[in-house]
């Protein structure tokens, strides 16, 4: 029998007991790589808040900044992730002492978690430079300077090496001496410079010429050497030339909203916040009608009114899907122009903004939609009205009228920080939008053809967003909206969007309610309020010239009154409709009162006065020559309606106020109408005057006014009543007057002196 070695037992063993071992290693491996998975926590975004410097820094704003820095530290550290402090600085005149206390919290050490960033949209030079040397990052406008700290001067040796100091601390990586030398000093040179290391590498630097002079005396290859800035020249940096150097800039973007994409902040960060103990003082104003004077009126009045009394969050309630153009855009343009810094400006939509609406909530600071609403759309074929009702939409759109709304656009949306493309195409549907990517970042956003067109070179043209495809406007739901960055994330509902912006539950969140005088005017305005003015008043004149009292004058001036302020309040009349109307009452005054006959100063002041009710009637603003055409029709459709009411009326009167007690005295009854014999025969009026003219009464005769002659009214002669006319002056009452001539059926008469009517009664009657 073979013997068999003990090393062969060895290595059998081994061999079996190997591959055991080796399995046991691969799922200890995957164990602990699984493990190891488990514990990766997941990345969080980071937090942020926006601040804006400018003008003069002082104690306040120093303690203010302070305390919020160290508020986002400590939520950074709590919440395990980054907070980031963006602070738009812009030129001021503040002292060095504030921005040196300033720029020493900035560069603290306690604050390890929180990351300063400066965005510089414009140029900044003066000592308001230094905070953004302060920083971890400078974000700069392209077409932006930074730099020229002593404005044309070198700074004071202190002065300089506090600067110095800060930027040795190392927070801007992008940063160097050289560069903040030459902002401090003109006659600095900063010359950018080209090392190659031994391994065949290159970086570069950028030093002063006193450091290159050093740097050549050391074992350094220099491969290329050039100059930043020559002698005597100002230290003061571009954007675009700086990020192409590679140095001072980290990113140019052109707005708010590429910054925040930029930081990967959320879209509130871009709120502005006053102090940390500031008071939060809300007030909401409903806009849940279309868009016309009345209501811009009455926002702009509240408006102001909350700002007086101290509100610095502001909440417009929008529900509204028409308005006017130009209404529009005046309210747009009110709030677009508030300063956020005094009071943030909220659009609250609970179902739709749209037309109108939607041109208003895009002018606020922030803006929350409702889960079920919509906003855009804003179509100006739609936005036309007419004394506060919708008008049918226009064929076509007035190439003048659409530029200057895009123009507009374009001005909130750089306020708002918000994408000028997804807002433009809400407003022309030729101006689809489609989703680009930056080819050096990777950021994604949103341009229309003509910005795609002004980059070309920097942007990955994808497809059109859906939303804007067919040739459509852009009509967007919350959660798209909020996608897109134009809105925040959709609120439930208003007490939801209480607890985000922070308002406390004590504070009454009921929206302004419009006051007695706008619903008065509102009511005034409509179609049958205006018939019904206009019909008292023409009564109301029609009864002071048959019962002179006064008190109907009075009506009618009340009645008119109120119809020309209701409508300069509706935006339909002005100061022309009201013009003419008051100078055709003055010339049918001259006709009635002044001037026998009826001529040229009769036919005059009706064809003013029916002009201008049928002006004041209408707003014929973006109306078509067709359209001011069949609403003027319209108006005087109405008016000859209220002159047949008042004929009806004055039948009536002419009837019954004869009949009437007290009323008698007060009115002259023609002859043949008794009071005290209703029911009896009466001859007609015109067959009785003719009679009385023919027969009774002669040239000279004598008798008394019963009644004012303007230059009509009754006059009495013996125990008759006749009509007669004065010869152009006014006569009162109760006057001694002669019959001058005889025309037709007319009597003329004028007043006489006492010695000649007492002759004339000491001769024998003729009647």
């Amino acid at each position: 029998m073979r013997r068999i070695p003990a090393t062969a037992f060895l290595l059998a063993g081994i061999g079996l007991i190997s591959p055991s071992l080796v399995f046991a290693q691969v799922d200890d491996k995957a164990a602990a790589e699984s493990i190891e998975i488990q514990n990766i926590e997941p990345v969080l975004k980071p937090f942020g808040q926006f601040v804006t410097i400018g003008g003069q820094i002082d104690d306040e704003l120093v303690s203010r900044l302070t305390n919020l820095t160290k508020e986002l530290q400590t939520k950074a550290v709590r919440e395990k992730r980054q907070a980031i402090l963006v602070m738009e600085i812009s030129a001021g005149s503040s002292r060095q002492g504030q921005i040196s206390d300033l720029a020493k919290v900035l560069v603290s050490p306690e604050l390890s978690n929180l990351r300063t960033v400066a965005w510089i949209p414009k140029t900044l030079d003066g000592n308001h430079a230094i905070l953004a040397l302060a920083c971890h990052d400078i974000f700069m406008h392209p077409a932006a300077a930074l730099g020229d700290i002593g404005r044309g001067t070198a700074l004071p040796d202190v002065e300089q090496n506090f600067v110095l100091d800060i930027v040795d601390r190392g927070r801007n990586l992008r940063m160097s001496r050289a560069i903040a030398k030459a902002m401090m000093d003109p006659a600095s040179t900063v010359m950018r410079v080209t090392l190659e290391g031994r391994d065949g590498t290159t970086r570069q630097q950028f030093l002063t010429a006193a450091e290159l002079r050093e740097l050549q005396n050391q074992d350094v290859v220099i491969s290329q050497t050039d100059t930043v800035k020559d002698p005597g020249q100002p230290g003061l940096f571009k954007g675009s030339e700086a990020a192409r150097s590679g140095f001072l800039v980290a990113a140019t973007p052109t707005n708010r909203n590429e910054v925040v994409a930029a930081l990967n902040l959320p879209l509130e960060a871009m709120r502005e916040v006053g102090g940390s103990n500031a008071k939060v003082v809300a007030r909401v104003i409903a806009i849940n009608n279309v868009v016309g004077k009345l209501l811009a009126d009455f926002v702009e009045r509240e408006t102001q009114r909350a700002i007086a009394d101290g509100v610095n969050i502001i909440i417009y309630d929008i529900d509204t899907l028409s308005g006017d153009k130009d209404h529009a855009q005046h309210v747009a343009t009110l709030i677009a122009e508030l300063d956020p810094t005094q009071v943030t400006t909220v659009a609250w939509v609970s179902k739709e903004a749209t037309q109108a609406g939607a041109l208003v909530a895009l002018s606020c600071d922030r803006i929350f939609l409702a889960e079920d609403a919509t906003i855009g759309s804003i179509d100006l074929k739609a936005m036309r009205l007419n004394h506060g009702h919708r008008l049918p939409p226009a064929g076509e759109i007035i190439p003048e009228d659409l530029q200057r709304l895009l123009t507009l656009i374009n001005s909130i949306a750089k306020r708002k920080n918000r994408s000028v493309s997804l807002m433009q195409a809400m407003a022309d549907s030729s101006l689809p939008v489609f989703e680009v990517t930056h080819k050096e970042s990777g950021r994604v956003t949103w341009m229309n053809e003509p910005e795609l067109t002004a980059q070309p070179e920097e942007w990955i043209k994808g497809l059109a967003i859906p939303e804007a495809r067919g040739g459509n406007l852009l009509i967007l739901n919350a959660k798209r909206a909020h996608e897109l960055g134009l809105t925040e994330t959709p609120c439930h509902d208003l007490e939801q969007l209480r607890t985000r912006l922070g308002i406390s539950t004590t504070v009454d969140l009921r929206p302004v309610s419009k006051t007695w005088v706008d619903n008065l005017v509102t009511t005034l305005n409509s179609g049958f309020a205006g018939f019904l003015l206009i019909t008292i008043g023409i009564i109301c004149i029609y009864l002071e010239l048959h019962i002179p009292s006064g008190l109907f004058v009075i009506g009618a001036v009340t009645s008119f009154s109120l119809f020309f302020w209701s409508r300069f309040l509706g935006g339909a009349a002005g100061g022309l409709e009201l013009t003419l109307f008051i100078l055709g009452m003055v010339l049918l005054g001259l006709e009635f009162f002044v001037i026998p006959g009826f001529g040229v100063f009769g036919v005059s002041g009706i064809l003013m006065t029916v002009v201008s009710l049928v002006m004041a009637s209408n707003t014929f603003s973006g109306m078509s020559a067709t359209e001011s055409f069949e609403q003027s029709m319209s108006s005087l459709g109405s008016l000859a309606a209220a002159l047949m009411v008042v004929i009806a009326v004055a039948a009536v009167l002419n009837r019954f106020l004869p009949s009437i007690p007290f009323i008698n005295r007060l009115i002259l009854t023609p002859p043949g109408y008794a009071a005290n014999d209703s029911e009896g025969l009466k001859l007609k009026p015109s067959l009785l005057s003719r009679m009385t003219v023919t027969g009774s009464i002669s040239v000279g005769m004598i008798g008394t006014t019963a009644s004012s002659l303007r230059p009509t009214g009754k006059a009495m002669f013996g125990d008759k009543y006749v009509d007669v006319v004065s010869d152009g002056a006014y006569i009162d009452h109760g006057t001694k007057i002669e019959v001058i001539r005889l025309a037709g059926n007319r009597i003329i008469v004028r007043s006489v002196n006492t010695e000649a009517t007492e002759a004339q009664e000491s001769q024998p009657s003729h009647y």
